[in-house]
């Protein structure tokens, strides 16, 4: 990449196509491969963080339980996420009622006033080594019938008892940095986290309560035997009495129809060199977070060392140069002040979106468990989903539960919308440019 500078001469800087978590994040557990059997109550398939928080929860409680990983620990979007605690649904209360019923719709609400606050609450308990800032969210309008939209999520939600205040004209520039934006809602329970930390924290936790855990060591085929399942894996297998899968959107075909439930969309991030502390005073000022009501969302916040993360909707799982050119524009557009900034590394990861926009938790036979789906909010809600089904292998009772425990039920024309996905982000990028130019009436 070409870089035009103050002096007129002209700066080579390669940016890596790189996790910018796994250069950041605390040391993980050193693991190996599972290499012979074992028996437990519980096996996990799926290393991410409701993978990780559901093993910390369930040994934290006496129960023995193995975690496989067919990479390691946060490998997927665990280790890939823009690392925001964005603590509301896009849906208001009364939508939650009519989506998930009324005691899950008034479970799932109470749990949501709490989410943000139960994650940090967590971090401490754990002693979770992982940058943690709570610091606020800034959720900000870019239309006016986004506006009108959030006006409404935002009194919906502040009436069932979110700490949220609305902010208008320049004080949305003074408490994002943006000019971008003329109305926003601010979050005071938001925050961000280094992501794979978090995994890691969860993972290391769960372990030092007698949680076992395999890094390179796929689930090839689930069996049941008498009343217990038998997983096998390319150099031993488990046996369990429940297996609860936590693989989200880098499901493969374990379970039949798991993966046409949801669709695989991706998110791509890049990091910046460090801002300098006069630079920080213009961009996201009090380290709070920021993103927007676009489809393509741009989104975006700080690390450690005051790199700033950016992120929006990608077309791959890599981050390819339409994606970096669709992050360099969204960063123009949101804070042209370090428009031309230089960038370190950028990369890509999936996110499994569900057609309600909402995590689904499914019990597809006796003792099998399986969620994914959080769209986008996975920071907060992966903790809440990890707590829920600890929670029910220990004995809550479904209705007792933040989500329904519904049917596995595919998507239908599954696999023509999949291939269908990379046009996905071209297409709300047009939409979400058509709408600005319109308002978005």
């Amino acid at each position: 990449m070409v870089l035009y500078n103050e002096t007129k001469s002209y700066q080579i800087m390669t940016i890596k196509e790189e996790i910018h978590w796994t250069v950041t994040a605390t040391a993980g557990p050193e693991l190996t491969p599972l290499n012979g059997a074992c028996s437990v109550d519980v096996l996990v398939v799926g290393g991410g963080l409701t993978g990780c928080r559901t093993a910390l929860g369930l040994a934290d409680n006496g129960v023995s339980v193995t975690v496989v990983d067919s990479k390691d620990i946060g490998w997927g979007a665990s280790g890939r996420s823009g690392g925001q605690c964005n603590p509301i649904w896009r849906k208001t209360p009364d939508q939650l009622k009519d989506i998930l019923g009324g005691k899950h719709g008034e479970n799932l609400i109470r749990t949501t006033l709490t989410a943000a606050d139960d994650l940090f609450d967590d971090i401490c308990r754990f002693d979770v080594d992982c940058d943690a800032v709570q610091a606020g969210w800034v959720q900000a309008a870019h239309t006016r019938k986004a506006i009108t939209n959030m006006q409404q999520l935002g009194a919906a939600w502040a009436a069932a008892g979110a700490d949220i205040t609305e902010i208008e004209g320049d004080a949305v520039q003074d408490a994002s940095g943006s000019p971008a934006y003329r109305w926003a809602l601010r979050h005071s329970a938001g925050g961000h986290v280094q992501p794979l930390s978090l995994t890691r924290g969860y993972a290391k936790a769960a372990i030092a309560r007698g949680a076992q855990m395999f890094r390179d060591t796929p689930v090839t085929e689930l069996e049941r035997i008498d009343s217990k399942w038998r997983a096998k894996t390319p150099h031993g297998e488990i046996t369990a009495a429940n297996v609860v899968l936590t693989t989200n959107g880098y499901s493969d075909g374990l379970w039949p129809n798991l993966r046409k439930t949801f669709h695989p969309l991706v998110s791509v991030s890049l990091a910046t060199r460090p801002l300098s502390p006069e630079e920080q005073k213009t961009v996201l000022p009090g380290a709070v977070t920021i993103s927007d009501s676009r489809l393509a969302i741009y989104y975006a916040r700080y690390d450690r060392d005051q790199r700033l993360i950016f992120g929006c909707v990608g077309s791959t799982d890599h981050a390819d140069m339409l994606s970096l050119r669709r992050l360099k524009g969204g960063l123009r557009t949101v804070f042209p002040q370090i428009a031309n900034i230089e960038i370190e590394r950028k990369w890509a990861g999936r996110i499994a979106v569900t057609p309600e926009m909402m995590p689904h938790l499914h019990e597809p036979a006796p003792g099998v468990l399986a969620s994914l789906g959080f769209s986008g909010r996975g920071i907060a809600m992966t903790s809440v989903m990890g707590r829920a089904l600890s929670g029910k292998l220990l004995g809550t009772a479904n209705d007792e539960l933040p989500f329904p425990v519904r049917p596995i039920t595919p998507i239908p024309l599954h696999g023509l919308t999949k291939q269908l996905i990379p046009l996905a982000a071209p297409a709300m990028t047009l939409k979400d440019k058509i709408d600005t130019l319109t308002g978005g009436a």
